[in-house]
């Protein structure tokens, strides 16, 4: 597709304005002037108009296309949450507003929506309290890792170690890291969950927190949660909950009931918030009653006359860990979605998206490896093993579901399995959109078999086909040509 200034005519415009009836002065330097026109676009306001809606027709996204980008939770957005974020007396609102004095009121109803929602997150995740300062995913996890530094520290315990599975995202292992912590890891057993006998092993008195996700990233479910937890509370260690995959379980196991300490909560993945592009998220993060005093400021209170307002003076908080009250937008859209939903809609969320990711991996596992072949909860993993046979890979794999239309799983993650494809089809896609995509994986794994040629070249159908990636990262222009 070429460029807008290649499609430009001089002389061309879409809107012409009226000679200037204000005269000339020549007061500015000249050597900051210019010398040629600035060579900006010549166009009519349909050129442009054509130009912009064919480029965004290219764009791949939930509202156009299956996107089961496994581990992201790529779902559908609802967009009557969109309208409520897009209400003016949320949307206009300046965070340096009063909360009670002159104006106050204005604050009130925002201030109603981060409280709520606290409440509403820690029924959910079963919780004591939550903060919603964290603005994202990753974020949230630093900061619940920070809090059980805080713990420590103030019982002046000096542990340094925190363990975290080998199948577990990687934003784990960093969040420790930048917290001050060694990272040590804990291999997966064959069932695909964390092996227990190494975990005894390795806990010890400078352990200070497990960071766990359940399901995992494998999409299994363990079921020996309780046992972990008595073994890393026995030294005093936290049990974090990684809640990237809380959509898999909503309404079916809260993790503060698995003794989990802290967890932090994805609410672009499981409450249905816009999720990539560079856009806000949010990860709030939920504890125990023992880790509240550590919670960052400012904190929603309710005051005794029913109104609301924020309170900074709690002497042992980690301070502040964002500006102003977090992504309040992002907030808003999950405090909708789950008065939406209510209860019985959250569970329903848990029971489509593991049966339709149940239907899925029973469907492909007949043309793919399945590693860890037993019931999944809203994801699972794949291997293209089977076609590196005929010199096929899963980003090869990956690049033909383009040409078929479809966006491309997570591919080579989790690390511990082999030509990894981990696919999430979420709960809210149709039997006919995945069979579809079914189709495809099959049709594709067919042809890998009798004539390989045809998925190497993939894609074919893109501006911009097949890429020499490492080329691609350091020098984009030469490589895009």
């Amino acid at each position: 597709m070429p460029l807008i200034f290649d499609k430009s005519v001089p002389g061309r415009r879409g809107h012409r304005f009226p000679k200037s009836d204000v005269p000339e002065t020549h007061k500015i330097d000249k050597k900051y002037t210019r010398t040629k026109e600035a060579g900006m676009v010549e166009l009519s306001e349909l050129d442009v108009v054509r130009h912009f809606t064919e480029l965004s027709r290219k764009n791949f996204g939930v509202d156009t296309n299956f996107y089961p980008l496994g581990s992201c939770t790529m779902k559908y957005n609802p967009k009557i949450c969109e309208k409520i974020a897009s209400f003016t007396g949320f949307s206009d609102l300046h965070p340096l507003l009063p909360q009670l004095r002159r104006g106050g009121m204005l604050t009130q109803g925002a201030l109603k929506v981060i409280y709520e929602l606290e409440k509403l997150l820690s029924e959910i995740c079963g919780m004591d309290v939550f903060t919603t300062q964290p603005m994202a995913g990753a974020h949230g996890e630093l900061t619940g890792v920070m809090l059980i530094a805080a713990y420590h520290k103030s019982k002046g315990s000096s542990k340094t170690e925190v363990l975290i599975p080998d199948e577990a995202h990687g934003t784990n292992p960093a969040s420790a890291a930048i917290a001050g912590y060694t990272v040590k890891t804990v291999p997966t057993s064959a069932n695909g969950s964390i092996n227990i006998d190494v975990l005894e092993k390795l806990v010890n008195e400078k352990t200070a927190a497990l960071m766990l996700t359940n399901p995992n990233t494998l999409g299994i479910f363990n079921r020996d949660i309780e046992r972990i937890a008595e073994i890393v509370h026995r030294v005093d260690a936290q049990l974090y909950y990684d809640g990237a995959n809380l959509n898999a379980i909503l309404g079916k196991f809260r993790p503060g009931d698995g003794n989990f300490d802290v967890v932090h909560v994805n609410l672009h993945k499981t409450f249905a918030t816009p999720h990539g592009g560079g856009g806000p998220g949010a990860g709030p993060v939920g504890v125990k009653s023992h880790l509240e005093p550590f919670l960052p400021i400012s904190r929603v209170v309710k005051r005794d006359d029913n109104t609301y307002a924020l309170r900074y003076d709690y002497k042992d908080s980690i301070g502040y860990i964002a500006p102003f009250y977090g992504n309040f937008g992002v907030c808003l859209k999950a405090y909708a979605y789950i008065l939406l939903l209510g209860a019985e809609g959250l569970q329903n969320v848990s029971d489509h998206a593991v049966l339709n990711a149940n239907y899925m991996m029973h469907s492909l596992k007949k043309y793919f490896d399945l590693p860890y072949d037993m019931p999944c909860m809203h994801e699972f993993v794949l291997s293209a093993v089977r076609q590196n046979a005929y010199g096929v890979h899963a980003l090869d794999i990956a690049k033909a579901l383009i040409d078929r239309g479809f966006h491309p799983p997570t591919v080579y993650f989790p690390l511990i399995v082999k030509e990894a494809m981990m696919i999430e089809p979420t709960e809210t896609e149709t039997k006919e959109t995945m069979d579809k995509f079914i189709a495809a994986m099959k049709d594709i794994a067919e042809t890998a078999e009798k004539n390989p040629g045809d998925i190497l070249k993939s894609p074919v159908s893109t501006p911009v086909s097949r890429l020499d990636e490492t080329l691609a990262a350091r020098q984009m222009d030469f490589a895009c040509r």
